[in-house]
């Protein structure tokens, strides 16, 4: 049996104001492609299929192109959990008609584990694999609220919840396993793992408030023969672990993942033991960090320009050039050319304002908490005062995000 991870899609995406449909068309193009050429059985999403809990019509338009695809292909069986971009009501309101194409989708976790366990048959129904598709663990979820408890001891039960939810499907999962025969047990999650590694600027959220929710390797139960993670952006294994991966964004998230190799994940497997092949995507829109003095700048917009190159740029001049100065010499570098310049900034500028408002910072370039720091710092709160109240403003943005819009009151 073949199967292929892959997570992170972000359909709905934009990069500095700009949509990336026509990326994400592409890699779902090439991934429908890679599924006939390889001749996969499975394919595993493991979260964050769109980049908001509430998809426009073009995100949703492809979606469903891909699921109709790739549903009628060599691959028997789609498998889909929710992630923390994901609304789960709206990705569980076309579960059922979505079963009958073999496409499984769980957006919330169940309140019976072994509705999150699934059992896949081959052309013969015989069974070849058991997954355990465990979405988006939220907080409410899986963890009761004590009073007075501490933020460490709320990170803890949250770690004890989580693996408590895995224990529980596992369980179900391998004893399943037991009277099917010898078939490989595939867990999914969408998690931040210990020594997780990201990208600056690729968007990945905080999960929880704190730190120490970060899952260790061990956490996972030692039934599982390959666990298929999303959520970090950064293709890795867990804990050095070859059977325990994130396969990463097929897309860069931000310049700070410009160039970075993306990939998806084939598993073949021989008996239980997993075959690990990663598949390169190819680069669909090129990303280009611009840093230095506004003449060397220039120099390389000109070389992009002779070899027609359409990559979007963010630039950082380290000269004394006022800012309208700068982008009005840009803007003139790249007119009537394919490039497109989504960001500009002087170091000069930034380094200057660092100790009052930086004029150049706006809200794309600045995360909800940065924003809160700033605050802090414009009313002038005391130091000693503002770890305890950006703890609690963290809390608020958790149960912000973690409320499902999309779910009917």
């Amino acid at each position: 049996m073949k199967i292929l991870h892959t997570s992170d899609w972000h359909l709905g995406r934009t990069l500095y104001g700009r949509r990336r449909y026509e990326e994400s068309a592409a890699f779902l193009d090439w991934l429908a492609d890679q599924i006939r050429e390889r001749q996969i059985d499975a394919l595993l999403v493991a979260g964050d299929i769109f980049d908001t809990v509430t998809p426009g019509n073009q995100s949703q338009q492809l979606y469903y192109r891909f699921l109709h695809r790739t549903a009628g292909s060599c691959c028997r069986h789609i498998v889909i959990v929710g992630g923390n971009h994901d609304s789960p009501s709206f990705l569980d309101a076309p579960r059922d008609l979505l079963r009958a194409l073999n496409v499984y989708v769980v957006g919330a976790p169940a309140e019976d584990p072994g509705d999150e366990v699934l059992v896949l048959y081959d052309r013969a129904a015989r069974a070849e694999a058991v997954v355990c598709a465990v979405p988006y663990l939220r907080d409410r979820d899986i963890r009761t609220v004590q009073a007075d408890e501490s933020a460490d001891d709320k990170n803890l039960r949250l770690l004890a919840g989580i693996r408590r939810h895995y224990e529980a499907v596992c369980r179900q999962a391998d004893d399943q396993r037991a009277a099917l025969g010898d078939i490989p047990l595939i867990a999914m999650g969408h998690l931040f793992a210990a020594g997780g590694r990201c990208a600056e600027g690729d968007g990945v959220r905080d999960l929880y408030v704190g730190t120490l929710a970060h899952v260790a390797a061990d956490l996972f139960p030692s039934c599982i023969d390959y666990l298929a993670l999303g959520h970090l952006h950064v293709p890795q294994q867990v804990a050095g672990q070859r059977h325990l991966r994130y396969s990463g964004s097929p897309l860069p998230m931000g310049f700070g993942e410009a160039g970075q190799a993306k990939q998806v994940v084939e598993v073949a497997f021989d008996g239980r033991k997993p075959v690990v092949t990663e598949l390169a995507v190819p680069c669909f829109q090129e990303l280009i960090c611009l840093v230095g003095p506004l003449a060397d700048i220039l120099t390389r917009i000109g070389s992009l320009k002779e070899s027609g190159s359409n990559a979007w740029l963010d630039i950082l001049c380290t000269g004394q050039q006022a800012a309208l100065e700068l982008r009005e010499q840009v803007e003139a570098a790249v007119s009537g050319t394919a490039l497109e310049v989504r960001r500009i900034r002087n170091r000069s500028v930034m380094d200057q304002a660092l100790s009052a408002m930086n004029v150049d910072e706006d809200l794309e370039t600045l995360d909800e908490t940065a924003v809160f720091q700033r605050c802090l710092e414009q009313f002038e709160v005391p130091a000693e005062e503002q770890a305890d109240l950006m703890l609690a403003y963290q809390e608020i943005l958790a149960d912000l995000r973690q409320d499902d819009k999309m779910a009917e009151a």
